[in-house]
């Protein structure tokens, strides 16, 4: 059950817009394209996936004109998306656009980070506020056994690249896989500090497409946080009143480093996060098993009045919370199977934004 909210509120007219929980519209995550130049095993780890038509791909202009409905509504923080977001062709184009949206207050990237070396700038220029880079590992070989692509250097470049070009709050994510890397995280720490990146350590998680998904593979929050103190000794919770899906702590030397644990410790009670797909679909939960066809609307003529309408009735009947009732299933397994993600290619991690 939600802490403190063990049943649905009732929503005001006239109120922000939240959910039946309380959660406001606050936060949306674009993914601009469901391809990616990774194979990482525990997101993507089949060389080949059914694409989404390249036809039904939402235009720059569509996604604008959705970005403006949903800051109409509250959503205030955006971020790109994929698969690998810098795949999408002339990307600065949308940043440009997002930019211009004076209700958007964050506007951020996430990206495996091997073109952002050659891309980084035109992004800066644009308008983009944050970058997120994904690094599992400090070790090349390990990198290519994890991702089926011999890039690593190229990641460490996007990264060198970030921190020249002046990108604040810079954030290095790492997926922790027991005995895979789970030996890294304080070398993690020490190069985040070397390049003035805050490091997140993220729970291995058994949404769409983590087929080689198993409780045992997951490295607890609990384990990192033990590993950790050994290390360094006492480790101190900020405590901070937050929505953002990390935990935050500092080292006795001021270090600071998040940990996102979805899998043991769901945030459910605080999330503000919903994510569109290239296509269009709207997801309320990154577990949701069917999403909203906000395209279908846009291109046939729906006004914005009318797309806020649809999306806020959605919205104030929310009632998603599908890390915790994963977290409270008894035999828990891979969520969904080969099979039924190739006939549904939405329910892919890597087709929503995750």
């Amino acid at each position: 059950m939600l802490p403190d909210a063990q049943t649905p509120s009732e929503v005001s007219p006239g109120s922000a817009l939240t959910d039946q929980f309380g959660r406001p519209l606050r936060s949306l995550r674009v993914s601009v394209t469901d391809r990616c130049n990774l194979r990482c095993n525990y997101c993507m780890p089949q060389e080949e996936y059914v694409w989404l038509p390249r036809q039904e791909l939402l235009t720059f202009e569509e996604i604008a004109r959705l970005a403006e409905v949903f800051t109409s509504l509250g959503v205030e923080d955006v971020r790109l998306t994929g698969g690998e977001p810098l795949l999408r062709r002339d990307l600065p184009q949308l940043v440009r656009m997002l930019a211009a949206n004076p209700r958007i207050r964050d506007l951020a990237l996430t990206t495996n980070g091997v073109l952002f070396a050659e891309q980084g700038e035109a992004l800066r220029a644009a308008g983009l506020h944050r970058v997120t880079l994904s690094l599992d590992t400090l070790r090349p070989e390990r990198f290519a056994a994890l991702t089926g692509r011999d890039t690593h250097a190229q990641v460490l470049a996007g990264i060198a690249a970030a921190r020249r070009l002046g990108f604040p709050k810079l954030k290095l994510d790492t997926v922790v896989l027991r005995g895979v890397n789970d030996d890294e995280l304080a070398d993690l720490i020490e190069y985040g500090r070397g390049v003035e990146a805050e490091v997140r350590f993220i729970e291995y998680m058994d949404v769409g497409g983590a087929t080689e998904w198993s409780l045992e593979k997951v490295f607890t929050r609990a384990a990192m946080l033990e590993q950790l103190t050994k290390r360094y000794g006492t480790i101190t919770p900020l405590n901070e009143n937050s929505s953002a899906p990390a935990e935050r702590f500092r080292l006795p030397d001021g270090t600071v480093f998040g940990i996102i644990a979805s899998t043991t410790t769901p945030f459910c009670r605080s999330c503000d996060r919903s994510r569109l797909t290239a296509d269009g679909l709207w997801y309320l939960c990154l577990y949701a098993q069917a999403g909203i066809d906000l395209r279908q609307m846009l291109r046939g003529g729906a006004t914005p009045e009318e797309l806020a309408a649809r999306i806020s009735s959605i919205w104030r009947a929310r009632t998603d919370r599908g890390a915790e009732l994963r977290a409270a299933t008894g035999h828990r397994g891979v969520l969904v199977e080969i099979e039924q993600l190739r006939q549904d290619p939405h329910l892919e991690m890597h087709t929503r934004g995750g």
